[in-house]
């Protein structure tokens, strides 16, 4: 319904702000009170310019640098370029208190496997491929999904199914729980959202989702080493956790959608 609350957070900055444009060079004007000499007029003379002046906006015409060090070695899916937000839209996954102590149990035997797995600092389940918004298109793109989407039910759901993914790239690989229960009604999030895709023409969603929750992730394709014996390990550990059934059963309660450096949540009816 139109009339469901819009929230947004924002934080400060901005990556399209206006830059600052520097012009260099150009021939002195002579002082007011200044007579040239017709006989010998003086030579246009240009002001050294200092370096701290030169190099100050160094690099601002191309943006920020990809420095997949600086990102635990992540590697862009389209490149940074100004003015344009990687968008995401996707269900929280409000996690129960009891959820680290199973991550705990689960999360080191994996890394016996893969050492260099790194557990997920916040949890959610994906409607949207990663897509790009230039900045004036961000509200309306968000008003268009609150349209869409604030009229659906809550639901309750069940992801308690250990699964390995890849990213398309195969640069990167997750360990994940995979919905066992709610698929339907994540499908009908799904297509609400590619509606909204398309009138902004942008990519919808795949045509066969597996709907889940990412645990962990690490650099590369490491399939080999987690799938097999490692997978059946794991979800045994899940299986015989305390509770597993109540603790991996959890409400849908608000659609958000990050882009750039701001959120917006959009709450189920």
């Amino acid at each position: 319904m139109s009339a469901a609350p819009l929230v947004g957070y924002s934080s400060s900055g901005s990556e399209d702000e206006d830059e600052a444009e520097a012009a260099a060079g150009g021939p002195a004007r002579p002082g007011a009170g200044c007579r040239p000499r017709v006989q010998s007029p003086l030579p246009s003379q240009r002001l050294p310019v200092p370096d701290s002046v030169l190099h100050m906006f160094a690099g601002t015409e191309e943006g920020p640098e990809d420095d997949s060090a600086k990102h635990g070695g992540r590697v862009r899916t389209f490149p940074h370029e100004r003015g344009n937000w990687a968008t995401h839209v996707y269900v929280p996954y409000e996690a129960r208190e009891e959820f680290p102590d199973l991550l705990d149990a689960l999360l080191p035997h994996a890394q016996t496997r893969v050492p260099r797995l790194v557990r997920m600092e916040a949890f959610h389940l994906s409607l949207s491929q990663s897509v790009v918004l230039r900045h004036h298109w961000i509200l309306p793109f968000v008003q268009a999904l609150k349209e869409r989407v604030a009229s659906r039910q809550r639901f309750c759901f069940t992801a308690d199914r250990v699964k390995i993914y890849t990213n398309e790239e195969k640069t990167r690989t997750f360990v994940g729980l995979e919905v066992t229960s709610g698929h339907a009604q994540f499908l009908d999030l799904v297509s609400e959202v590619d509606r909204v895709m398309e009138e902004f023409d942008l990519t919808t969603f795949y045509k066969d989702p597996s709907f889940h929750i990412s645990l962990a992730w690490c650099v590369g394709d490491a399939r080999l080493q987690l799938e097999g014996q490692c997978l059946r390990e794991l979800q045994e550990i899940v299986d015989e956790f305390e509770d597993s059934e109540m603790l991996l059963r959890v409400h849908a309660e608000q659609v958000r959608c990050k882009s750039g450096n701001k959120f917006f949540s959009v709450p189920l009816k």
